[in-house]
């Protein structure tokens, strides 16, 4: 069987191919498809983002395909920056974090409840196969630390681990994080529907 995830962020690949090891199932990614157009994501959620990029990719593609729609909410700021998450101001993530701190000081706060949302939909063709939403809740940590992780994880404060998801290993962060709940759903649901060897 082969799924194909449909990204093209190194990272997120790499953590979804080490929670889905040792399935039977070969997995691509979207740098196997090039010729294929990205979908503009006009969803108001991250599941409709999901939903919307699985079906345009699944369309084109043979194969299973799983698409994941993830990103950081900020209470005191409304719930931004959502799912514009990646599009959010600034180029670099330096950036991004630079104009967080700056919103939460505009409000008088220095800090604010926050978490990580991942929304995940699997397709084949037409066909919604599976759907599936995890959270991992923290803070905004007060300043960047760690060099671990990617995108938001050095402002992401897991009070259970008492630092931020880029101060822990890889392992570690799988464990709690947002999309490795989501992907171990996936998992659960990829194991009943393989044929065992």
């Amino acid at each position: 069987m082969k799924l194909v995830v449909a990204t093209t962020n190194p990272h997120k690949l790499a953590e979804i191919r080490s929670i889905l090891v040792d399935l039977p199932i070969k997995l691509d990614s979207l740098d196997d498809y090039p010729i294929i157009e990205e979908p503009e994501e006009t969803g108001q959620t991250f599941a409709d983002n999901a939903r919307l990029k699985v079906l345009h990719y699944a369309r084109h593609l043979s194969a299973m395909t799983v698409s994941d729609d993830s990103g950081l909410e900020i209470d005191a700021i409304g719930g931004a920056p959502g799912v514009h998450s990646s599009r959010f101001n600034g180029e670099s993530y330096e950036e991004k974090f630079s104009v967080i701190h700056t919103e939460l000081h505009a409000r008088g706060v220095s800090t604010s409840t926050a978490r990580f949302v991942c929304a995940i939909a699997v397709a084949k063709g037409e066909q919604l196969i599976f759907q599936t939403q995890e959270t991992v809740e923290g803070y905004i940590a007060r300043e960047c630390r760690g060099t671990g992780g990617f995108g938001y994880d050095p402002i992401f404060f897991y009070p259970p681990y008492g630092c931020t998801l880029a101060e822990v290993s890889a392992e570690a962060k799988a464990k709690v994080s947002h999309r490795g709940k989501a992907f171990r759903e996936l998992r659960t649901f990829l194991e009943s529907v393989t044929p065992r060897r």
